[in-house]
This record gives C-alpha cells, structure tokens and sequence, in this order.
C-alpha cells in the first residue's frame, strides 16, 4: 500500500508539489536501503545517547567525543560528534562559576601562587568547603582534591560548617594516601581552615598549609573550578528534600561519578583514577 502521509506526518502530495518533486521520486527516495554512511551515524548515535545518559546528562561533545575515542575505542572527528548531538537534540550543562567572600584573618602565606601543576601525586592538595540548601536546612561539605589527577582524596558532609569539618576531610585524605612531609595543602582564608584543630592535624602529618590572598577565587582556582561543575552536574539539578537525601547524592558524586567515570580535559579526557594508573605504570 502507498503511503499518503510521511513520516513528519506531511501529505505526500502537497509535500512533493512545495519541494518541486515527483511522488514517484519521493517513493524511490524512501525505498532505497540506508548508506553505510547513514546506517554508522544511528549507530553512533546510539552510543551517544549511552554516553550522554550515562553522565547524567551533563557531557557535552568535547567528553563524549573522548568516551568515544578512550573509552569505546571509536573513531571519530569531534565535529561528526557535535553535529550527531545536535540533530539527536543532546546538550551539556554549562559551567556555573562560584565566587565567595573569605575572612581577613591572618594566615598561612600563598606557597602555591596560582601554579597548580605537578608531576606527581601527593604534592599539592587543595581544599574549600561548599554548602547547598535542602528542605531540612543547609548541608556542608568539604574536599581535599590532589591536583595532580583532580582525585578527590578526601571529603566530608556534616549540617554544620565547622573546623571539625575540615579536619574530618583532611584526615581521611591523609589515612587514604599516607601523604610524604613537604606535601602542600591549600585553602582559603576561611576560619575552619586558620583553626587550631585543621592547622596541628596538617602540621603533625608533615604538611604545610597554604593560603592565597584574602578574597580572590583564582588563588584557588582549581577548587572553584571543581565546586562550579558539582554545582551544575549535581546540585542544582533539583530541590532536595533530606540532608540524608543529598548526603547520599554527593558521596555517589564523589567517589563513582568523580573519581572513577567523569572524563576530564585538564588530564587529557582521562578519569582521575585512570590517570593516577597510568602514571604509576609510567614511572
């Protein structure tokens, strides 16, 4: 039986007359096999749609070109990539940028000054605390990142912003990667970071603290930067009802999304556990 109607669910005939086609031509057009071209680009888009799904939507075409070319071993251009994610209506979420006020208490000096590369792990660790409203009240939640790998070492969740806070994050940071004397640890000017309590448990682990100067984000760089793509991948993605709730949803965040699954461009589109692998089989 000849379709009347297409797809789009156009008449065939009122179609054909405002495009300057023949009907028999249409039909021919509509019967002939799928290209190879065409049948690889749907099933390209396929994995595209995996790949964006699985990153709970977040990646844009940069991340899903590289799951493609390390994760899946497919190749292809990253503008192919793009333009399948447009026709399939697939976008990433943009990146929030995050600034604070800090303290102008009188601190650490800035051992860093804005230079965030190592060769190594366990050499500059930076750390901030965020916090993000639930229907019970404010949830707070600090991390010790190594800039290295961009791993998140280290992290705690409590409903109070205190120096207990940072100190719970940066002891599991030390427990978890038995840090060398020397290793930088980096914050902010904050109160939780100047305490007794952070300051005695870096310095009796051979630590030195860090600090930048009092209320530029770019001192911290890194951190911020980290803290504007959790904002948008996870926190602001809804309203959260518990602080158990959202407890939960960052350590998921954290430790399997994070750490072991999100692709990121400071390490070559590597995740940081891939990254910190690939540098012990190096040296």
């Amino acid at each position: 039986m000849i379709e009347t109607v297409t797809s789009e669910g156009h008449d065939v005939k009122s179609a054909c007359e405002l495009l300057d086609v023949s009907r028999a031509g249409y039909y021919h057009w509509k019967d002939r096999p799928l290209s190879p071209r065409a049948i690889r680009n749907a099933w390209l888009t396929d994995l595209i749609v995996e790949i964006h799904t699985a990153s709970r939507g977040t990646y844009g075409a940069p991340r899903v070109h590289a799951e493609l070319r390390l994760g899946r071993e497919v190749i292809v251009g990253h503008r192919q990539v793009a333009n399948l994610m447009h026709d399939a209506g697939l976008v990433g979420l943009p990146l929030k940028r995050r600034f604070k006020r800090a303290s102008r208490a009188i601190t650490s000096a800035d051992l860093v000054e804005r230079v965030f590369d190592r060769e190594r792990p366990n050499q500059l660790w930076v750390t901030d605390i965020t916090e993000h409203r639930t229907r019970e009240g404010k949830l707070y939640c600090c991390v010790v990142l190594d800039v290295h790998s961009r791993r998140v070492v280290g992290w705690s969740i409590d409903a109070a912003a205190s120096a207990t806070l940072t100190t719970n994050a940066l002891s599991m940071a030390i427990e978890n990667r038995q840090p060398p004397h020397g290793l930088v640890i980096h914050s902010d000017h904050g109160t939780q970071f100047t305490s007794w309590a952070f300051t005695n448990r870096a310095q009796r682990s051979g630590l030195l603290p860090s600090m930048g100067t009092v209320g530029d984000c770019y001192d911290n760089a890194v951190i911020e930067s980290f803290w504007g793509r959790m904002q948008t991948e996870l926190l602001n993605r809804r309203r959260w009802r518990t602080r158990v709730e959202l407890a939960n949803a960052i350590f998921e965040y954290l430790e399997i999304f994070h750490n072991r699954q999100r692709r990121h461009s400071s390490i070559g589109m590597l995740t940081p556990i891939e990254y910190e692998t690939r540098h012990t089989q190096t040296a």
